[in-house]
């Protein structure tokens, strides 16, 4: 297993956001993460990236921090630097054996070759979504967590985005998505775990999956 959570709870002052989730991901599988507002849905995805810590529970992620992927909200992209400057910082900060070259191929999987040498503070917020991807790409990470990817893409570039999902899967990766289109991209994935009422609701294929019945 890439990745397992053992009786996680997480509380904010008074409040449970979850309790006793107990989840494992993986390799070349696709889970989606899925629940209402407010379920928890990233604050557990930052549990699971080390980003965030667990009130109550155990994390074993059998997977280096090189070797992990994270796409949340924030895009970790520097404004002044150019698309390529941006690659080559974070290739340098995890010190990647990747080209210039190389890392123009990885633009050019996210249609953005052609914006190499331009500012990233002057791109749309799809551009910079892609960008971001990436950024997370350049590791060819073993688990993958995206939060909500697909946020301000228009249709071709998330329809990109699923193929870079896929192809992390076919690559042995193990993903998990957190996703604003569950009708959509349920169609992609393998697994679906619903959170709700504080607790994982539904954890099974993502084919069988009813939200109707998961609440």
């Amino acid at each position: 297993m890439l990745l397992q959570l053992h009786h996680i709870t997480k509380i904010y002052g008074t409040r449970v956001i979850f309790k006793d989730v107990s989840l494992s991901v993986a390799p070349a599988g696709i889970t989606l993460l899925v629940g209402a507002n407010g379920a928890g849905k990233s604050t557990l995805l930052r549990i699971m990236a080390g980003l965030g810590r667990a009130s109550a529970g155990r994390v074993e992620r059998a997977v280096d921090d090189a070797r992990l992927g994270y796409l949340g909200h924030a895009t970790f992209l520097y404004p002044a630097l150019t698309a390529l400057e941006n690659l080559a910082f974070w290739r340098d900060i995890y010190a990647l054996p990747l080209s210039d070259g190389a890392l123009e191929t990885v633009l050019e999987r996210v249609e953005l070759a052609r914006h190499a040498h331009e500012r990233a503070g002057v791109f749309s917020r799809g551009m910079a979504q892609r960008l971001n991807l990436a950024r997370v790409l350049l590791s060819d990470p073993q688990l993958l967590l995206l939060d909500e990817p697909g946020t301000g893409l228009d249709t071709r570039s998330a329809g990109l985005l699923r193929r870079e999902i896929a192809a992390a899967r076919e690559r042995g990766a193990g993903v998990v998505w957190i996703s604003h289109d569950v009708a959509s991209d349920a169609a992609v994935a393998d697994r679906v775990v619903a959170l709700h009422d504080r607790r994982v609701a539904y954890d099974g294929p993502a084919s069988a999956y009813d939200p109707e019945r998961s609440c």
